[in-house]
């Protein structure tokens, strides 16, 4: 039995070598990384469409802040979907300056839904924009993203773009701080890795920017919970790279409450793990097709465990090795945590983060002991493709659904 154990353990190490591996290797590339410039800089026709759900609190601040944006009032247009909503979220997008298209259809409800019917229902609201970018309902743009958003999309060789999305309140507590944190190497580390390691990112959902053209093809093809990153692999596949431009910064409000980061982590990260199961044998067959490594990159990044399951992953590995190996395998589990905070820290170093956000990573083991009951609830539960709306900091309403 003793015998059968240690190979499970080698076998587990052997196993976590493969996103230690890839994350070491995305970390240096981070470092590498500089965006696409160029000598020219056109002050494009930009359409900034926004599909809310029941966000009467937040929308009118959210197109303020676009409003407000460095950038020609006569270049710009804000579009609002206001999707099933049952209070006043088109009258405040309407008051604050957006156009407003209300969405009533309770059999296909989703953002990716909402998306694809203004994309495919109202061409010629948009068809003489160059470029559109689709942001949330509750962020705030800082001042130059849509100057930003305008440089890369000049660049003939970019036709879609991905933005940073980072923590509007990482003071606000443990909680926006580290996840903070997290979104320095998941949203910025990692996408500069990727860029620079294979030459295409990761779309966010959030911050996302096209050539017009390409969502007149396409509309929004895809309806998951992470149809951002199915919409990625789709583009993959038809050969049109996301470039990742960190200057162009957005910023979210992050929760504090147990209820509702709880809601608002089981849909991000449950929807991801459906999608490495439906997407990781395609992946491989298309890479053994065309030997393109960009597949395997992709690949890689899709299935690389969230930070705090990593961790937890790392941490279970780690004290079965110290019972039952010994030598060489001891090391390669202390290279892995050499590894992961050399990841951490770079993603902090790299986006400059706050101090708030240095201190509070001292309570990293808490938000890793609230993650265990959220894993295991994940897999029991039923998966749910419901667009929740998840209450925020400046709301004290509960997320409807």
């Amino acid at each position: 039995m003793m015998i059968i154990a240690q190979l499970i353990i080698q076998g587990v190490l052997l196993v976590l070598t493969l996103p230690a591996g890839y994350l070491l290797l995305s970390t240096i590339a981070a470092y590498f990384f500089r965006k696409e410039e160029s000598a020219k800089n056109r002050f494009l026709n930009l359409g900034v469409l926004i599909s809310a759900h029941n966000e009467e609190e937040s929308i009118a601040r959210t197109v303020e802040g676009i409003l407000a944006c460095d950038y020609p009032i006569n270049r710009f247009e804000i579009y609002v979907i206001a999707d099933n909503c049952s209070d006043r979220t088109a009258e405040k997008a309407r008051g604050a300056g957006a156009l407003a298209f209300e969405r009533h259809d309770t059999l296909n409800r989703g953002k990716g839904q909402a998306l694809d019917w203004f994309l495919r229902e109202h061409r010629e609201i948009y068809r003489h924009t160059d470029a559109i970018t689709i942001i949330d309902a509750d962020v705030s743009p800082e001042r130059n993203y849509l100057r930003e958003i305008s440089h890369s999309i000049s660049q003939p060789t970019i036709q879609v773009v991905q933005a940073y999305n980072g923590v509007s309140n990482p003071e606000a507590g443990w909680r926006p701080a580290l996840i903070d944190a997290a979104f320095n190497v998941f949203n910025h580390l990692r996408m500069a890795g990727s860029a620079q390691l294979s030459g295409t990112a990761v779309l966010k959902g959030n911050g996302m920017a096209f050539r017009t053209g390409v969502l007149e093809h396409y509309g929004w093809p895809c309806h998951s919970i992470v149809e951002d990153m199915e919409f990625t692999l789709q583009l993959l596949q038809d050969g049109i790279e996301v470039h990742y431009n960190p200057d162009a910064i957005i910023r979210s409000e992050m929760v504090t409450s147990a209820k509702s980061a709880e809601s608002q982590r089981n849909r991000w990260e449950g929807g991801r793990f459906m999608l490495v199961k439906k997407m990781s044998l395609p992946l491989l067959k298309l890479f053994s097709a065309t030997r393109d490594s960009r597949y395997l990159y992709a690949l890689a990044e899709l299935a690389t465990p969230p930070l705090s399951l990593l961790v937890m992953l790392f941490a279970l590995a780690t004290a079965a090795a110290l019972l039952l190996l010994k030598g060489g395998w001891l090391v390669l589990g202390a290279s892995f945590w050499l590894i992961l905070l050399f990841y951490v820290v770079s993603g902090q170093i790299q986006r400059h983060a706050p101090l708030s956000t240095w201190l509070y990573l001292s309570a990293a083991p808490l938000y890793i002991l609230w993650k265990i009951p959220l894993y295991l609830g994940m897999m029991i539960q039923k998966k749910s493709t419901a667009w929740v709306r998840t209450a925020r900091e400046s709301s004290d309403a509960s997320p409807k659904k």
